[in-house]
């Protein structure tokens, strides 16, 4: 989010940077110049314009409110807010319009919907959607370091005392993304579909996922069967998707030219190609996605969000 807020050159009077208590005193660069970690409590006292948050659901939980009611708006990368309808879910570029100076405190979605929201709008706008079918290829980064480093520990050949995963990552590949719930989905595969039909204000859209952790570093990537409510063309859904605000269509295979996450990685635009008709069923199309999670899938979104706030 810092490096983020540094390349948009978002307008910054005053950096804040907060932590828990035992951070508290530590010092972090941020545009050239140190600055002091402080408390949840002086950060509510400083009365900022916004709060960045991206420390986990049950914070988010406990100060988001304090913030908002001393006048900040908080914009919440965690799943404390998603589903709750009292507050927005917000992708800038689908429902950024709905945003007023009401609403305080702002729910950034989860990262693989983000990027799969993105490329499913525009085609959702002119043709409507039926029916999705998606699953994901996701980066080691969506978990955290802790991941990273069981990765690289694996490939050394190294023992790793503290493991992620319940299994091996390296030259490995794991249909288990966060918890499993009483429906024998994850928790993440339910956040893909949950979350898709919030952002895009239709509970009628059937959804199921498939959500895999792969030993990748730049991004997510996701195969997405999509059913469509009318016919199409498919050099019109190239020349849609090629003019959607944030979105690149890589889709030369002649060249060997499609999105992949190595390419993706650092930056901002959803990358989209094989973009093909499903010869098997009506009105229906293949589709390969990838962003950079830690950019479009959490950072520059609530960057992002943070622009409509300021009015920029």
């Amino acid at each position: 989010m810092c490096d983020v807020l540094q390349k948009r050159q978002f307008p910054i009077s005053e950096f804040i940077p907060v932590a828990s208590e035992k951070s508290v005193g530590k010092q972090i660069e941020f545009a050239g110049n140190t600055h002091r970690v402080v408390s949840m409590q002086d950060a509510i006292a400083a009365k900022p314009d916004i709060a960045l948050f991206s420390a986990g659901g049950s914070t988010s939980l406990e100060f988001a409110p304090q913030f908002a009611e001393v006048g900040t708006t908080v914009i919440d990368n965690s799943s404390a807010w998603r589903m709750n309808d009292a507050y927005k879910l917000v992708v800038p570029e689908i429902n950024g319009n709905t945003l007023t100076p009401k609403d305080k405190i702002i729910a950034n979605p989860n990262c693989s919907t983000i990027q799969l929201v993105m490329v499913l709008a525009p085609l959702h706008k002119l043709f409507g959607l039926e029916r999705v079918v998606v699953s994901t290829y996701q980066s080691v980064t969506g978990t955290g370091v802790k991941a990273k480093e069981q990765l690289f520990l694996e490939r050394d050949g190294k023992l790793v005392s503290d493991p992620a995963y319940p299994h091996a990552i390296d030259q490995n590949c794991i249909p288990h993304c966060d918890i499993f719930l009483e429906n024998d989905y994850t928790k993440e595969e339910m956040k893909l579909v949950n979350e898709t039909r919030k952002i895009l204000g239709d509970d009628s859209i059937r959804l199921t996922a498939t959500a895999v952790r792969v030993p990748v570093i730049g991004g997510h990537s996701e195969a997405v069967n999509v059913e469509l409510s009318s016919q199409f063309d498919i050099n019109k859904v190239k020349e849609i998707l090629n003019h959607t605000a944030g979105v690149t269509v890589q889709d030369d295979i002649h060249s060997n030219q499609y999105p992949m996450p190595l390419s993706a990685k650092d930056k901002d635009d959803v990358f989209v190609g094989r973009i093909r008709r499903d010869e098997s069923q009506e009105n229906s199309l293949n589709l390969w996605i990838v962003a950079d999670n830690l950019r479009k899938g959490a950072a520059t979104n609530a960057v992002q969000i943070a622009e409509i706030v300021k009015g920029l």
